[in-house]
């Protein structure tokens, strides 16, 4: 945004008549009449004229007058020596990096910012105490060497370990970016994949303020803190949850923004404006947003502007023309940004180039950041977005001080470092310069003292995350004793198992509470609808209106303390919900579980990113993934039929997935993974699909659970009086396990060959156990060889493996190396969707009981076991159209 400059006054004298009538109403009857009076000329107008002429941007200066601005309450002088051993810290951990190992790092994005971070460090986070929970504090992911650098600084890291920044495989080493997976003690949040950051500090404000609703948790009057960069607010998902923010009116969320007008490459806006373009966007969602953007030198020049010119010189310029400011000197500022007019080279007559040149921009300017801080938590029952504008790579000076390149760069040359030492007046010597040593104030001294002091003051130390709490009761399998007794001949859908083993959770005394559904906008399609009476849908605001359905037993029930989070169309925000319910645990000392059910294509393939950030972020918790597999949503087509969900939930190494088929199997899962994650505090979290579609459920078999937990069981054996040279073993999940069953009954029944029938509840975990027995046997090649465990399941069953499921065939591949050798067939959806009924579709895809049986006979056939004309004979009884259209083709 490049907003037009204000048309010249044609009548100063009618203007200020004008402004002193404004004034008059504000004296007499305050603000709220005058912008009444306001809205009132804007509406006459847009009446008169059909178009809307308004602003949401305001003067490109900064939004708290100096008049206004609160007294500094700390030592500027020491908090300028510590902020100057912390951005050294930051520099030379990267350097050594380099020098030592060649692994690299980000200088210049913490060098811009390190006045926002030591501002809030010293006088508003607030760490967790025995009464206060803490502040929650997002961390911009570039960042990393400043908080380092500083926990350094308060003996938290040892030298040692900053030498292994980036090096943490073979030792105790620090992770590139805030990953509380490789740092758990350490970082709270994983930020460094954009947008993910802004997106899901929303959400976690917006559970907070759920938690308190809901009376789990007391109101602290605790923040949560976003640290963003200008360049990163164009992912879609930095401003997707803004209006959600303003809309709930979340004042404990405060987003910062680091101005410094570059991303990776160039300019973030070269040819306009970032800040006034992300004012409007953020003022139209409801937000409270403070610019600050000029350092006090700017205060008095700003005092003398009686004609407004240098205002509007600093509105001229774009973004481009202030970073090749930042990358020049003094001299060139004055020439090109003050000598474009008479009036404002006159302006700046008296000050040197230097002294010119030493006007700061605001973020770097102490004063100006805590008077934002300040104004952001005192509360207005508004958000709040500061938009602190930097220099990147600021002290760096002609080494990537405002340079395009300054992003990538990763080494300094020894004038560079020693520039670097002389504009911070840093305690390094000349000999010590080739060593770059950290530094920490000495003990005893006054830096030493201020430090602990105001880190004692703001409580615990930051950033910290709590890995335990109190394990949950949770509930013996028993408890799902509907489930596990089957359903006899009424068919019955797993969907509707898992909301029957919701409502069973809801309602126990001691859990109950702690359930956390999340839906987004489909409770009605999975059956949930009942849940709205019962446990209600959560609104801040309660419910003002009379629900259209208020006659019906499910009606549409919203309620301050309700109980669902109803995330609308909005997968990425129901996911990010979930996120910050499944780590409420650590974030708020409260384990709550949350399910998230949802269509299962429009899961992981549209929120990978932050379900690998879940993942990073040690969530605990159930993702349900709905309708799923490529042949059970009849008639929707190819953008909602799944059919590879579960390739994308096997490469999150920390996502436990399931594709089972039966209500007891189901059961034993959930109450299984309640107990790893609750009871045992794993940090895992499960993925596991339900379907739609309608048949009978057996009972759970005896002794099956541990098979089901390990991903395979014997659902039906063969004959023991059957041949074992004309024997198969069909193994099935999900939607297709009913295809199997019927394939082994026409087996015997056309072809009089028996088969084993195998439930795979978990390919994906068995190919993990797989995995981990070949790493051991590698490893140890003197002991006694173990066995995958579905080896040991298939020793004493013989015959050719043929594995079907309703997802792409590497699903069922996964286990092919772990089966001893003998001949293996996977059978599966690969291929686009398509519209039509489950049968038509099973026998499209091929993965039907007649394709399944043929893929028996021939494995028997290249095996030399039956003759091929078997093949001929299926072929010609179940009508397999040989010329089918290959379901892969495109």
């Amino acid at each position: 945004m490049n907003p037009a400059l204000a048309p010249l006054d044609t009548d100063p004298q009618e203007t200020q008549e004008w402004r002193e009538s404004l004034e008059a109403v504000i004296h007499a009857a305050g603000r709220p009449r005058a912008h009444y009076l306001m809205d009132q000329l804007t509406e006459l107008d847009t009446a008169r004229h059909g178009d809307l002429h308004g602003r949401v941007w305001t003067a490109y200066t900064n939004t708290i007058p100096v008049e206004r601005q609160p007294a500094y309450p700390g030592d500027l002088g020491i908090e300028r020596r510590l902020n100057a051993m912390i951005r050294w810290n930051a520099m030379v951990m990267v350097l050594r990096a380099g020098k030592h190992s060649n692994v690299g790092g980000h200088i210049a994005t913490y060098q811009s910012a390190a006045v926002l971070y030591d501002v809030g460090f010293d006088h508003f986070f607030r760490g967790r105490t025995d009464t206060f929970d803490g502040d929650m504090i997002y961390i911009q992911g570039h960042s990393a060497p400043g908080i380092y650098g500083r926990a350094f600084v308060e003996g938290r890291i040892a030298p040692e370990r900053m030498d292994n920044f980036r090096r943490e495989s073979d030792r105790d080493g620090l992770s590139s970016y805030p990953h509380p997976r490789l740092m758990p003690d350490f970082w709270q949040f994983p930020t460094v994949s954009m947008g993910l950051g802004p997106l899901t500090a929303a959400y976690q404000a917006r559970y907070m303020r759920y938690l308190e609703y809901r009376g789990l948790k007391e109101h602290q009057g605790r923040k949560v803190w976003a640290f963003l960069g200008d360049g990163e607010m164009d992912q879609p998902e930095s401003l997707a949850a803004i209006s959600v923010a303003g809309r709930e009116r979340l004042d404990n969320l405060v987003f910062v923004v680091n101005c410094n007008l570059q991303r990776l490459d160039g300019p973030v806006r070269g040819n306009a404006k970032v800040i006034q373009e992300l004012e409007g966007t953020f003022r139209a969602a409801g937000w409270n947003v403070i610019k600050v953007i000029w350092g006090g030198g700017w205060d008095a020049l700003l005092a003398k502007d009686s004609t407004g010119l240098l205002r509007q010189r600093m509105m001229e310029c774009v973004d481009g023309d202030y970073q090749t400011f930042k990358s020049q000197n003094g001299a060139y500022v004055r020439e090109h940004f003050f000598g474009k007019y008479p009036e404002l080279l006159a302006l700046v007559a008296d000050l040197s180039d230097d002294e010119i040149w030493a006007l700061a921009r605001g973020g770097h300017d102490p004063q100006k950041v805590y008077a934002a801080y300040a104004q952001a938590v005192a509360g207005n029952g508004r958000p709040s977005v500061i938009l602190a504008k930097t220099v990147k790579g600021f002290g760096m000076g002609e080494a990537g001080e405002g340079q395009n390149i300054n992003h990538q760069l990763k080494k300094m040359s020894a004038d560079a470092v020693r520039a670097f030492r002389d504009r911070f007046d840093l305690p390094v010597s000349d000999d010590q310069l080739e060593e770059m040593p950290y530094l920490r104030p000495a003990p005893g001294s006054a830096e030493a003292r201020y430090f602990a002091q105001r880190r004692q003051a703001q409580g615990g130390q930051l950033p910290a995350r709590l890995t335990h709490v109190d394990p949950l009761p949770v509930p013996a399998l028993s408890a799902f004793a509907t489930q596990l007794q089957g359903s006899g001949e009424r068919g019955q859908s797993t969907t509707m198992g898992f909301v029957r083993i919701l409502t069973t959770l809801l309602k126990d005394p001691e859990l109950g509470k702690l359930i956390i559904p999340i839906v987004p906008d489909e409770s009605r399609t999975f059956g949930m609808e009942g849940l709205f009476r019962q446990i209600g849908i959560h609104s801040y605001l309660g419910q003002l209106y009379t629900p259209q359905d208020a006659g019906q037993l499910s009606y549409y029930k919203e309620a301050k303390d309700g109980q669902i989070l109803q995330e609308g169309i909005n997968e990425s925000g129901a996911i990010c919900s979930w996120i910050a319910a499944g780590t409420a645990y650590s974030n708020h000392g409260l384990a709550t579980i949350p399910f998230y059910i949802f269509y299962s294509m429009f899961g992981l393939q549209r929120v990978g990113d932050l379900a690998w950030a879940a993942a990073d972020a040690r969530t605990r918790g159930f993702l349900l993934g709905a309708t799923s597999g490529r042949t059970t949503l009849m008639g929707e087509g190819l953008q909602h039929d799944d059919g590879h969900s579960h390739v994308l939930s096997s490469v999150i190494p920390s996502c436990v997935s399931f594709d089972p088929t039966y209500n007891f199997e189901l059961a034993v899962i959930i109450q299984d993974g309640l107990r790893r994650m609750y009871v045992d505090q794993e940090d895992i979290y499960y993925y596991i699909t339900v379907l739609n579609e309608a048949y009978p459920h057996p009972a759970l078999p005896e002794g099956s659970e541990a098979g089901i937990l390990k991903g395979l069981y014997l659902l039906h054996p063969a004959a023991a009086d059957s041949d074992p040279a004309l024997r198969v073993q069909l193994m099935g999940s999900g939607a297709i396990l009913r295809e199997v069953e019927a394939a082994a009954s026409l087996l015997q029944q056309d072809f009089g060959i028996a088969s084993d029938v195998w439930s795979a509840t978990s390919l994906t975990e068995l190919r993990r156990d797989g995995l981990a027995v070949e790493r051991w046997n590698l490893l140890h090649p003197v002991q006694e060889p173990r066995v995958p465990y579905v080896q040991q399941c298939l020793a004493a069953h013989p015959g050719p493996v043929i594995v079907a499921t309703d997802y792409m065939k590497i699903v069922g591949d996964q286990i092919r190396p772990f089966i001893d050798g003998r001949r293996f067939t996977a059978l599966g959806t690969d291929g686009f969707g398509r519209s039509d009924t489950r049968e038509s579709l099973r026998t499209f895809f091929e993965v039907d009981r007649h394709f399944i049986v043929l893929a028996a006979l021939k494995s028997l056939a290249d095996e030399g076991r039956i003759e091929r004309a078997q093949l001929q004979v299926a072929i010609d009884r179940y009508g397999i159209d040989v010329e089918k259209v290959d379901p892969t083709a495109v």
